[in-house]
Formats: C-alpha cells, structure tokens, sequence
C-alpha cells in the first residue's frame, strides 16, 4: 500500500492550492501537518489489521492516509462537502477506504458498525473539531455503538476534565460520563503549531478505553446522569439545593434530603464532592423510595 504523503507543511499547503480550498470557521477546521503527532495516534489506538476504524472529520485525508497503512478497513465520515473532491484525490490508491459525506451526528453508527463490522467493536480516531467534542464522544457511548476504543485530538482543557476525579475545578458531569463508560488515559500534549491553521488552544490526544461492562451498577441509568446534570448545572448550590431545582427532576427536598443523607458527607455537600459510586447509590435510592 501506498505510504503517506500527507503530514507536512509543504504537501498540506500543495493540496489546499490545488483545489483552492479555504478553511470553514464553522467547521472548527485544523489540518494536522506534523508526521510524529500522527504516527502516536496510530499507535495509541493499537490499530492492527484486523481493525474496522471510524475517522469522524478526515480533512484532507492527512490521518485517513495513515490509517489505511494500518487497518482492515477506515470509514471516513467528513461533513464538509468542499472537502470530498480532495479525499477522493489523496485517498484515491488506498482501496480500504470508505468516504461518507454526512453530518456523523446524525448518522446511525451503531448500524453502520453492524454493516462494516458485523457487529463487532470498532475503533474510532479522529481530529475532532473542537466545538462538538462533547456531542460526538457522549453520542458514541450513550448510543451504544459497538465499540473497542476512541482516540481523539481534542481541546487539552476538554481532556483534562476528562480524567479528573471529585474536588477538582475541573471535575464535572463530562468526567463522570467518560469515566462511567471508558478508561480515560492522556497519550499526548500537542502545542498549536502542529496544525494548519493554528488553534487559539492547546490540544491532547486521549484515548478511551471502553469497558466491557459500566464502572458502577445502577438501577436507572437515565436517572443517574439527570442527577449528575443538575448537580453540576449551578455548581455553586448545595447539591440539595441543585436537585431540588433542576427541572429534569421530580422529587420533594425532603426526598432529596434523605437521600444525599445516606451519603453520610452532610446535607450542604455539593455535586462536584461526589464520586461516580456515590451518584449511583443516590439515583439508587431516589428510585426505590420513589416507586
């Protein structure tokens, strides 16, 4: 198979002069063009060729390309329409890829994994725009798409709250729904000048480890995450308080009181002290004294 040719400055920029392309700001566009940044993500994701790969937003192609050379299969899903006429160019002599223009948030990947994998877990990597990190990583896990791992380049900041644990300023309902669904691991810092045109931010590369089974037991999923939604919505009010106005819930400040009691940290605790175990053990509670 062809060895890619993408990676750099000089043959990113060869492209986009080519096909005269200009970058969307609607479509949080950053091409990556540094060859070692590229070839840890590969290897992060453990892609072999066995591998059935999701890229969500392939750009050029520039990671596409490396993909490729490594797994059974890529599918390539890019939104941007403009961008088509290019991959079909710097993909053209790789024959395991599948290009889809479509938006992936509406895309059912949970049947395209059935269609391309027969079922079995996939792994995704991606450069994702930053602006619908958090949609496309939860909409992956909350969908149940057959999934093996998700190696992404994000925002280093979104990564951070990714991992984090309670009593943390960057703790939040984002680390409880990674860290319920996957294993958060940071695999790279990756500073501005590494991609066309630069961020304003900083990035990382993590990757998520799907667990065969969730990281605690609860009766009501759904519940639990309305919770940790409230909790964290007005962050500065007790955690009492925060359930009892959050409007996705339906429960008396008694009920609530009796039950963040059960937790034994005092009724004034707030959301961001709890860990995943004890917003489980509260939708638990909540649930059977409901019913």
């Amino acid at each position: 198979m062809k060895e890619p040719t993408l990676g750099n400055p000089k043959n990113t920029i060869e492209i986009l002069q080519k096909y005269q392309f200009s970058f969307q700001k609607k479509y949080g566009q950053n091409f990556l063009i540094d060859t070692h940044v590229l070839e840890k993500i590969i290897s992060s994701a453990q892609i072999t060729e066995e591998d059935v790969v999701l890229e969500i937003g392939p750009g050029i192609g520039t990671m596409t390309q490396y993909l490729a050379c490594a797994a059974k299969k890529v599918i390539a899903v890019e939104i941007d329409r403009s961008l088509i006429p290019i991959l079909e160019d710097t993909l053209g002599e790789y024959k395991n890829v599948r290009i889809i223009n479509e938006d992936v948030l509406k895309l059912d990947l949970a049947k395209l994994a059935l269609e391309e994998n027969e079922g079995r877990p996939i792994k995704v990597v991606a450069n994702l725009p930053y602006y619908i990190t958090t949609p496309i990583i939860m909409g992956l896990f909350e969908k149940h798409v057959p999934l093996e791992s998700i190696t992404v380049m994000i925002q280093k900041e979104v990564a951070d709250r990714m991992q984090v644990g309670p009593g943390t300023k960057d703790y939040g309902a984002l680390s409880l729904a990674v860290q319920y669904y996957a294993i958060p691991y940071i695999v790279a810092n990756v500073p501005p000048n590494c991609f066309m045109p630069r961020p304003a931010v900083s990035s990382a590369v993590i990757r998520l480890t799907k667990r065969k089974e969730p990281a605690v037991l609860v009766e009501d999923e759904s519940l639990m995450f309305r919770l940790i939604r409230a909790s964290f919505n007005q962050r500065r009010k007790t955690l009492v308080n925060g359930l009892k106005n959050s409007a996705e819930l339906d429960f008396s400040k008694e009920e609530i009181q009796n039950a963040v009691e059960t937790l034994g940290k005092g009724v004034n605790v707030r959301g961001e002290m709890l860990s995943l175990e004890e917003f489980a053990t509260l939708a638990n509670y909540l649930k059977r004294h409901k019913e």
